[in-house]
């Protein structure tokens, strides 16, 4: 699910509206104010934990907003054999987490969560059954060498594309996510007058790279018990002639979890233009128990999940690859990778250099 580090639109779910221009005077709309409300994000797969939920709370909405994070909290995820476990917060605080050999998805049990705030306030979320996702069939890219529009400069990469076979039972829903790693030499870049110095890492070390706001999806509506062909997963950028190296995730969602994910992708893709659907609030399946009155956002999941890993081949490359910072100079001391959402020590468990 999202996380904390994502962009704060799943915090700010209601748009704010665009100023108006006359040909007199600018009107300025009133800014709008909405209750601070708990924000939600986590979920249960069939592979091996720890899971994690993370609990923020919404601040006082305008054009711009933060979420703060939820402490003391007591949360717990249960299934429907009576199963528990009380997760553990994690420092700063605000994401909770299950140990390592706690408590595991299984496909065919249903999972809910249970929140209660330091404050006393009574949350949870609806019963979810977690459903096996199909396999990952094939994994294949195409080239593309695009003239950017008004301009001479061309964009180069290659499109990521996945294969995968429906199930005969109707009723299933796809997400699809994708991670890359790529070999770290440099662990922290400092710009200074002459260049960018670079800190080597002083151990073997990845960087990580997602697409935080990306939501695709697809449900078998139209095509159930049949194959999915040709799925766009992402672009892999011109940035250099070695290998790619990425990691796809596909997930099997439940009803409700599409429909949050479908709503989530209109609001990220909103433009504001005269024909976009109109603002909507994502409630989610969490509910207040305490008070049927209190707000709460987000979505808790039972997700199945299957993965696969692609080396895409950049060597036939048009040019010079597009270079994001050059190192002029490198430090003379190391720094420890440390493990983070941005970068690992841990080797990816499909590398093979």
């Amino acid at each position: 699910m999202a996380v904390l580090y994502r962009a704060q639109w799943l915090g700010a779910l209601v748009t704010v509206g665009a100023s108006v221009l006359s040909c007199v005077t600018e009107f300025q709309p009133d800014r709008v104010s909405l209750p601070s409300a708990l924000v939600v994000e986590g979920q249960i797969t069939d592979q091996p934990g720890p899971y994690t939920v993370r609990l923020t709370r919404s601040a006082d909405y305008s054009y711009t907003a933060i979420n703060l994070l939820e402490t003391g909290a007591v949360v717990s995820i249960e299934d429907n054999l009576g199963n528990r476990e009380t997760l553990r917060e994690q420092a700063p605080g605000g994401v909770y987490q299950t140990r390592p050999e706690g408590i595991q998805g299984v496909a065919g049990r249903r999972y809910r969560l249970d929140i209660q705030t330091k404050a006393g306030i009574h949350f949870t979320s609806e019963s979810e059954a977690l459903k096996s996702a199909p396999p990952i069939l094939k994994l294949y890219t195409e080239y593309r060498n695009e003239l950017i529009a008004g301009t001479s400069t061309r964009k180069q990469g290659w499109d990521l594309y996945l294969d995968t076979k429906d199930p005969e039972s109707p009723g299933d829903y796809y997400r699809w996510e994708w991670t890359h790693y790529e070999p770290a030499s440099v662990c922290q870049r400092i710009g200074t007058t002459s260049g960018v110095v670079g800190i080597p890492c002083c151990s073997s070390c990845w960087d990580i790279v997602r697409c935080y706001n990306c939501v695709t999806i697809n449900s078998d509506l139209n095509i159930n018990g049949k194959a999915i062909s040709g799925q766009l997963i992402m672009r892999a950028p011109y940035t250099s002639t070695t290998p790619y190296y990425v990691e796809v995730e596909q997930q099997q969602l439940s009803r409700g979890a599409y429909v949050f994910w479908r709503s989530a992708r209109q609001l990220i893709t909103n433009t504001g233009g005269l024909f976009d659907a109109a603002p909507l609030t994502i409630g989610g399946n969490m509910k207040c128990v305490s008070d049927s009155t209190i707000p709460v956002y987000g979505y808790f999941g039972a997700t199945g999940i299957t993965r696969a890993a692609v080396y895409i081949d950049r060597s036939q490359g048009q040019g010079i690859p597009d270079i994001d910072q050059l190192i002029t100079q490198y430090g003379p001391s190391c720094i420890a990778c440390v493990n983070s959402i941005y970068r690992t020590p841990n080797k990816p468990r499909w590398w093979v250099n």
